[in-house]
């Protein structure tokens, strides 16, 4: 078959117009000029990937992305759009030609759920509140008596570097310099603000042994270098 042939097949020209836009992306500013011109390469799909929380249809209606849009067109505006949601950490936003744009997004994590007049409001690591509904995510998370951003920066820490102990936390309200978080089995755990999360480790052991001796702790207290200090009920 003759090569003007083939490209009267649909699958030719396809492949014929996608070498064509690559080259026309390569050449100056008047290659992607042409491509904005041609409808074959106007947007007609997005595709939105990583979010959790939010909501597609949000990342849809802040992209305000028309039909009349090239796939070529810069996009640092749209991305600008999606990173001045509080619940967008990053956003990177690339082609699949001839007609779609892939929406990449990374989310800022709730940590904890912080008491407000109308219910719970969750807020990320950093201390930033996020717009997400605890009711309707189903958030399993540490409730913090105040929106304290050390106390924040210390949970999410605790959160990426061990999940296991970041599960048994329900409470953490600071005291003072302190905080005190109360585990799930309503054993208290008291450190000091800048605690690191490997920290917590250390009461594995502490509750091993006195499970072993038949005795309970109400408080363990991290608070004293290389030492975990019980005290008894």
């Amino acid at each position: 078959m003759k090569f003007p042939e083939r490209l009267k097949k649909p699958g030719y020209r396809y492949v014929a117009g996608i070498i064509l836009a690559a080259a026309l992306l390569t050449l100056p500013r008047w290659g992607r000029a042409t491509l904005h011109g041609l409808t074959y390469f106007h947007v007609r799909k997005l595709e939105i990937r990583g979010v959790r929380y939010l909501q597609p249809e949000d990342v849809v209606a802040r992209l305000r992305v028309d039909t009349l849009r090239s796939i070529v067109d810069d996009v640092t505006a749209l991305e600008g759009r999606l990173r001045s949601h509080p619940q967008v950490a990053e956003v990177h936003i690339s082609r699949r030609f001839p007609g779609t744009l892939i929406v990449t997004i990374r989310e800022n994590m709730p940590v904890a759920l912080v008491p407000r007049g109308d219910g719970l409001q969750p807020y990320d690591s950093s201390g930033k509140a996020l717009p997400i509904a605890p009711s309707h995510a189903m958030l399993d998370l540490p409730i913090l008596t105040v929106p304290d951003r050390g106390a924040l920066g210390v949970i999410g820490a605790l959160r990426a570097a061990d999940p296991r102990m970041f599960d048994r936390i329900s409470e953490v309200e600071p005291v003072g310099g302190d905080l005190l978080f109360t585990l799930t089995s309503s054993l208290r755990v008291r450190a000091s603000s800048g605690v690191a999360p490997q920290r917590f480790r250390d009461i594995f052991p502490v509750e091993s042994d006195l499970a072993r001796r038949n005795e309970r702790a109400t408080e363990l207290d991290l608070r004293y270098r290389d030492q975990v200090v019980a005290r008894l009920q």
